[in-house]
């Protein structure tokens, strides 16, 4: 999971189509990713390795292009890791691109030697790279100062290098409450939000979170006293059966988004194996 649930969706493709209802594929898929994930930097680094590496990537990333929705994802990746090339190669490219468009190669160059000057600029800049590339490191594994599951609560998700690991779909209902008459309205989400935004919103606490204060906004504007948001909300994840996500009993315009555990968030009734 998830790539079971993905996969059967592009069975119409030609030649390989009939072979993404296979459970052996979705197991390859899976086991084949995550070794080219593990190991493609280390192929780019290594220069007698590196064009082998190049036409893996692009394998990869026009497979993804096919089969995922991913956008410009994969187009990104491929020119970024033409960065793992010597300078030798760039500057043959800077040399094809000047005569094609017609204009000199010193456009690319400043004419200047560099000379390493170990003063406090340069210990700055060190200092600044060290920071930042410890930073990086650091903040994906901030979801295990979290107590429950990660795909389920997305309490440090982002940033956490969790590619393509889950599917969640949601159904979400809410209502608002007048404070003083306790007057109940439904929502109907599709007076506010497309189809697009409400499937996102239903499934992701953050956005639920966010959508509950602007009802809260919106129908304070129409005269409803200190209007209380409550949501009836079950959430899939990776195939399993909906669960109940959200507390019903609380009124998420009390909660705001903050680092904190989302205790207004239902614990997850199954287990997911792994780190």
């Amino acid at each position: 999971m998830p790539l079971k649930i993905w996969l059967p969706n592009n069975s119409n493709l030609p030649i390989i189509g009939s072979l993404l209802n296979e459970n052996w594929v979705h197991y390859a898929f899976s086991w084949t990713g995550m070794m080219y994930d593990l190991s493609i930097p280390f192929l780019l680094l290594y220069k007698r390795a590196r064009l082998f590496a190049f036409v893996l990537v692009v394998v990869f990333h026009i497979l993804t292009r096919i089969l995922f929705p991913i956008g410009v994802f994969p187009f990104i990746m491929i020119v970024s890791s033409l960065l793992f090339f010597d300078a030798d190669f760039h500057k043959k490219c800077f040399l094809t691109v000047s005569k094609l468009f017609n204009f000199s190669i010193t456009f690319f160059e400043n004419g200047k030697e560099k000379i390493q000057n170990f003063n406090g600029i340069y210990k700055i800049k060190i200092a600044f790279l060290t920071s930042f590339i410890t930073f990086q490191l650091l903040f994906p594994f901030r979801y295990v100062l979290y107590p429950d599951e990660l795909f389920w609560t997305e309490e440090g998700f982002r940033f956490s290098w969790r590619v393509m690991l889950m599917e969640k779909a949601g159904y979400t209902q809410f209502s608002v409450t007048d404070a003083k008459t306790k007057e109940n309205i439904m929502v109907d989400n599709s007076h506010f939000l497309t189809t697009f935004q409400e499937k996102q919103m239903s499934f992701q606490p953050d956005f639920i979170l966010e959508y509950a204060h602007f009802l809260h906004d919106y129908y304070q504007k129409q005269g409803i006293y200190n209007p209380e948001v409550r949501v009836e909300s079950y959430v899939a994840l990776n195939g399993r059966l909906s669960q109940k996500y959200i507390n019903p009993t609380i009124n998420l315009t009390n909660e705001n988004e903050t680092f904190h555990h989302k205790t207004w968030i239902l614990p997850f009734n199954d287990e997911i194996k792994g780190f």
